[in-house]
């Protein structure tokens, strides 16, 4: 079976990618969210520009913060894939333990009345400083509504994570996640994770659709976020 880099097109790398890092820039225009697609599939989100993209995307290097949070950008971001999502009929929201994707999970829910369950399968992959998370503690109490008890403490890798271990991190979650009922669901997740997924790099706030039942289908770029 194909690898998911190797099943993406060349076109829509081209049409959507500025960088192949974290801090990259989309083109900044927006997309109508289609409302007609009958194909099973899973909204995927790529959490909003947080001050680690901001600051790598100009300097390239680690800027050296743990668990960033969302800039006024990024939180503009979240908003925008809310306003997009209204028409989707979600019922689940499911994020990662990260500070920003649940920012991100947070801004979506509000806008749209939904519950977010937390995945750690879906968590970046642990390589920078920014993928240091918070322990329960601090996430319990700011985000009192959510449950966070299966989670172990630390929930986090200690050891930087190989390009195989989130490759079969998000094949396990790929597998999971075809037994539910799939078009009902959104996911809010990491560059390295949707990479490894689907094979594409995207900026923050991106939303694609993808089919978990189909891993030689191609993913559907659906947004493309503002970038200031």
């Amino acid at each position: 079976m194909a690898s998911p880099q190797a099943r993406s097109s060349a076109s829509l790398r081209n049409s959507v990618l500025g960088s192949t890092a974290r801090g990259s820039k989309a083109l900044g225009f927006l997309s109508c969210f289609p409302q007609d697609d009958e194909r099973i599939s899973v909204i995927l989100i790529r959490h909003g520009q947080t001050e680690f993209n901001r600051v790598f995307s100009v300097t390239r290097r680690d800027p050296g913060i743990r668990d960033p949070h969302l800039t006024d950008l990024g939180r503009r971001q979240a908003a925008v894939v809310a306003q997009a999502l209204r028409p989707s009929r979600l019922r689940k929201l499911i994020s990662s333990p990260y500070a920003r994707a649940l920012e991100t999970a947070g801004i979506i829910a509000e806008h749209l009345g939904l519950p977010i369950t937390v995945e750690p399968l879906i968590a970046e992959r642990f390589f920078f400083t920014c993928d240091i998370g918070s322990p329960l503690a601090e996430l319990r109490a700011r985000w009192p509504d959510v449950g966070f008890n299966h989670l172990r403490d630390p929930w986090w890798p200690q050891l930087e994570e190989t390009e195989e271990a989130i490759v079969h991190r998000s094949e396990t979650f790929r597998r999971q996640i075809a037994k539910d009922v799939w078009s009902d669901i959104a996911v809010v997740s990491h560059w390295g994770f949707i990479r490894a997924l689907t094979g594409l790099k995207v900026p923050n706030g991106s939303v694609l659709r993808v089919d978990p039942t189909r891993p030689d289908r191609e993913a559907e770029m659906v947004l493309i976020p503002e970038t200031d």
